[in-house]
């Protein structure tokens, strides 16, 4: 099947991506987020009658940004967490259809050439009725240019709404916001008047979002200070360890608050660098800096990156199979056969680190390590114990063994840990290397 996306800068040839997305979005996914697209839509017609009688309802606004949001590029590429958001559109729609019956005295029904909600249940129909509702079908009923200013009007309300969610988890939201996004979806049901009309409603929508920025900056400052001048640290430090990217600040906090006096070091990644300058977080002594640079970088970073990993909104690349069994997402990011994280548990996160002592599935002595000690002082004497307390086997010792071990304790060393003494490079070398 094809897929027609040009939302990002990075689509395909500068045109569109057509048979797959270049963020790794596939065409069932992409499908079934030009459904999500319609449905929210369809839950806006009722909603924007509602609120124009002076009615609304949080679960109505919230989901509808939780939505839109989950098809921002990036964010969500789990086709059954998509099919799950339309199944919640099934009742949310109906609670918006009840609101606006109430607020108005009128139960109307609209015109809708797609009836998604007796589907939810069928992927592959769903995917069917996404493919009908796809971009390509509106360029060829109404062209390029009044396609593109729909379009153009839709990624702004994307943008706004993921900005809204991060407001709104830190307890921060307009009605205004909810109201336009219901408005703008209204209007872009039925054929637009004009391209004039179009860019109106795009400039409306820049207003909106100032609006929305403003909230969350106020979510923001409110929650965690005034962010300031900070020097951040760009080296590791030696331990376990977490690495969050993304923006959202709420999830970064709750882990912070879970993993305190662990032992674990979190680190921001990405755009989760401006983090590190809030005074709410920096507090905690255990976010230890920023690892590797723009989250576009991820899928090499997260290959050497000796920890869990945690991805909090819209910057998610296709994970390698080399992390994919220790990264994680949270909100409305997705990605099949990735664990998700909900309710801010982020205990599966933390076990993850804590247990990358033993990513290798097998003790010390099965991995392909030689150890030739070469002692001198004291301090080599102390290395000496902590390697056998740890367990480790077949240690070569020189350049000579030491005086104070007399027959009996080396043959007790011998037989427990397998101590032997160096003989010549080239016979350990190819010991060690198994030659």
């Amino acid at each position: 099947m094809s897929m027609f996306c040009y939302q990002c800068e990075q689509t395909s040839k500068g045109s569109a991506c057509t048979l797959t997305g270049v963020c790794g979005k596939d065409p069932q996914v992409a499908a079934l987020q030009d459904l999500l697209i319609y449905a929210c839509k369809d839950i806006s017609r009722y909603a924007h009658r509602a609120y124009e009688a002076g009615q609304r309802r949080d679960e109505i606004d919230h989901f509808t940004i939780q939505a839109i949001f989950a098809t921002l590029t990036n964010t969500n590429f789990d086709g059954g967490a998509i099919q799950q958001f339309l199944r919640e559109a099934v009742k949310v729609k109906a609670v918006a259809r009840q609101l606006a019956t109430e607020a108005t005295g009128q139960d109307e029904e609209f015109d809708c050439p797609v009836r998604w909600e007796a589907a939810v249940e069928d992927r592959d129909e769903l995917i069917g009725l996404g493919e009908s509702v796809s971009i390509q079908n509106r360029l060829d009923l109404l062209g390029d240019d009044l396609t593109g200013l729909q379009e153009l009007i839709t990624y702004g309300i994307k943008g706004l709404s993921a900005y809204a969610v991060h407001a709104q988890k830190l307890g921060q939201q307009d009605p205004e916001i909810y109201a336009f996004i219901h408005r703008a979806f209204d209007y872009l049901t039925g054929k637009p008047e004009s391209a004039e009309a179009l860019l109106a409603l795009a400039m409306e929508c820049g207003r909106i979002n100032l609006r929305t920025m403003e909230i969350l900056d106020a979510a923001n400052t409110g929650a965690y200070g005034h962010p300031e001048p900070t020097r951040v640290r760009v080296t590791p430090v030696k331990g376990k360890c977490i690495v969050v990217s993304g923006h959202d600040l709420k999830d970064l906090e709750e882990l912070l608050n879970q993993t305190e006096g662990l032992g674990l070091n979190v680190y921001t990644h990405g755009e989760m660098l401006p983090a590190n300058a809030y005074p709410g977080l920096k507090k905690y002594k255990h976010l230890v800096g920023n690892y590797g640079g723009a989250w576009q970088d991820q899928q090499k970073e997260f290959e050497q990156f000796p920890g869990a990993i945690l991805m909090t909104t819209n910057c998610l690349q296709k994970p390698k199979n080399s992390y994919q069994d220790r990264i994680f997402t949270s909100g409305v990011v997705g990605w099949e056969g990735v664990r998700h994280i909900t309710g801010h548990n982020f205990a599966p996160v933390i076990e993850a680190a804590l247990a990358l002592s033993k990513a290798f599935g097998c003790s010390v002595n099965e991995l392909p390590l030689s150890f030739i000690l070469s002692w001198f002082e004291q301090k080599a004497v102390a290395i000496l114990l902590t390697l056998l307390y740890l367990g480790v086997e077949k240690i070569k010792l020189g350049p000579s063994l030491p005086a104070f071990t007399t027959p009996a304790v080396l043959n007790v060393l011998v037989d427990k840990f397998k101590i032997g003494p160096i003989s010549s490079v080239e016979a350990d070398l190819a010991e060690a290397l198994g030659k």
